[in-house]
């Protein structure tokens, strides 16, 4: 179960980090380049991510 968290949470991250680039403009090709939403919606989600991440690695600490 926590590979599962630690996985999606990775998963998590990339995806945020791709919208954050694409609401800046940095990555083109996609109708959410320059969307300034997307530039506040990506950083939200690598958040969680991040938060899946950790909360999945302390648990496999702990075992």
């Amino acid at each position: 179960m926590r590979w599962v968290q630690i996985i999606l949470g990775l998963l998590l991250v990339l995806l945020g980090g791709t919208w954050t680039l694409q609401g800046l403009g940095y990555l083109e090709g996609s109708v959410m380049t320059g969307v300034a939403l997307w530039a506040v919606i990506g950083p939200v989600v690598a958040a969680g991510g991040l938060w899946l991440v950790t909360r999945g690695v302390r648990g496999l600490l702990r075992h």
